[in-house]
C-alpha cells in the first residue's frame, strides 16, 4: 500500500516542472528520517500536519495557506521550527486517514497542498522535508520530535546548505532502440538473411529467435545509454541516486525508462546542468531518446539516514 501511495503521489506531483560526487548509492525510494508522529486515534479535535523541518530563524514562506486553507505556523525548539498545519482529527486521525488513502482524489489533493508549502518553504531557506501524512498530537509532541532528533535535523540541514534536487529521467521509443539495436548486431543481420530463405514452421522459428535476439540487444542498449548519462550528470553533481524506474500507467510518460534518478547539486551548478542535460538528449536523439530534467524538488533522497517517516 505504501508504495503504491507514494507511486501514486508521484504521479500526481510529476505535471510540474519541466520533463532537465560520491559514487552511486542504489536506495529503494523508501525516506525514513528517526522522526516518530503521534499516532492519533481521536475522532475529535485537532492534529498537527507537519511539512517540513528548517531553521527557526527562517521566516514562515508567505504566498499561500496550508492543508485545506489552514494557517501555516512555526513550532520552535532549540532552534529548529516545523512547519504545521492545524488539521482535523475527524479526517486526519488514524482510522480515517488510512480510509483517504484509499481515495486518489483527496490524495492527490492532498499531495499537492503538501507540495506547495515545501516549494514555498524550499524558496525561502534549507527544509528536511517530511513525508506525506506525518501528523502529531499537538504542538508538545512536535517540540518532543524536535529537540529528541535535533542533532540527526540539524546535520541533515547543514548538509542540504546551499544544495538542491533535481530529477533527471530518460525515456526512450522502444522502435527507434529497436533499429539502432539492429544496425549494430552482425547476428541480427544474419538471422534476417536467413529467415528470407525459410518457410513455415522453420521461418516461425527462426523469427521468433530474432525477436529474442533484438529484445536482449535492445534492453542491453537502453542500459548502456542510462549508463553514460548517469556517469556524465554523476560527474557534476554533488551526490546521486538511482531510483526504480515509474510504472508509466502511473507516470502518464510514454516510452521506456532508462533511467529514473535524483541528483543533489549546488545550486551555483544548476545552469550547468540544464546545459548537460540539453547536450545529452542532443548526444542521443537520433535512438529517440529523451533526457527530461525537473526541478528543484524537496530533497528526500539526500537525507542523512534515508528519509522521514509517515503516519499511515
Amino acid at each position: 500500500m505504501a508504495a503504491l501511495r507514494d507511486a501514486l503521489v508521484e504521479a500526481a506531483l510529476a505535471q510540474r516542472g519541466t520533463e532537465a560526487p560520491a559514487r552511486t548509492r542504489i536506495v529503494a525510494p523508501e525516506p525514513r528520517m528517526p522522526v516518530k508522529p503521534a499516532r492519533v486515534e481521536a475522532p475529535a479535535g485537532d492534529g498537527l500536519w507537519a511539512y517540513c523541518v528548517m531553521h527557526a530563524a527562517e521566516p514562515v514562506p508567505a504566498g499561500g495557506p496550508g492543508l485545506d486553507g489552514g494557517v501555516v505556523e512555526q513550532v520552535e525548539a532549540g532552534g529548529l521550527a516545523a512547519l504545521v498545519t492545524r488539521v482535523p482529527l475527524a479526517e486526519f486521525g488514524a482510522g480515517p486517514l488510512r480510509e483517504n488513502l484509499n481515495d486518489l482524489r483527496w490524495l492527490e489533493r492532498v499531495a499537492r497542498a503538501h507540495e506547495a508549502v515545501l516549494d514555498r518553504a524550499l524558496s525561502e531557506g534549507t527544509i528536511v522535508p517530511l513525508r506525506l501524512c506525518t501528523i502529531y498530537e499537538n504542538e508538545d509532541s512536535v517540540r518532543e520530535m524536535l529537540e529528541r532528533e535535533h542533532d540527526s535535523l540539524a546535520r541533515a540541514l547543514e548538509t542540504l546548505a546551499g544544495r538542491q534536487e533535481w530529477g533527471v529521467k530518460v525515456l526512450a521509443d522502444d522502435e527507434g532502440l529497436a533499429q539502432e539495436a539492429r544496425s549494430r548486431s552482425t547476428e541480427a543481420a544474419a538471422l534476417e538473411d536467413e529467415l528470407g530463405a525459410r518457410t513455415g514452421g522453420g521461418a516461425y522459428m527462426l523469427r521468433r529467435r530474432l525477436e529474442r535476439h533484438v529484445r536482449e540487444t535492445v534492453d542491453a542498449l537502453g542500459a548502456e545509454v542510462a549508463e553514460q548519462v548517469h556517469a556524465e550528470l554523476q560527474d557534476w553533481v554533488t551526490d546521486a541516486v538511482v531510483l526504480p524506474a515509474q510504472n508509466p500507467e502511473l507516470s502518464g510518460r510514454e516510452g521506456r525508462m532508462l533511467l529514473n534518478g535524483a541528483y543533489l547539486v549546488e545550486a551555483e551548478r544548476v545552469e550547468g546542468l540544464v546545459a548537460l542535460v540539453a547536450e545529452l538528449e542532443e548526444r542521443h536523439r537520433e535512438l529517440g531518446v529523451r533526457v527530461q530534467l525537473s526541478g528543484p524538488w524537496p530533497p528526500y533522497n539526500f537525507l542523512p539516514g534515508g528519509g522521514t517517516t509517515a503516519l499511515a
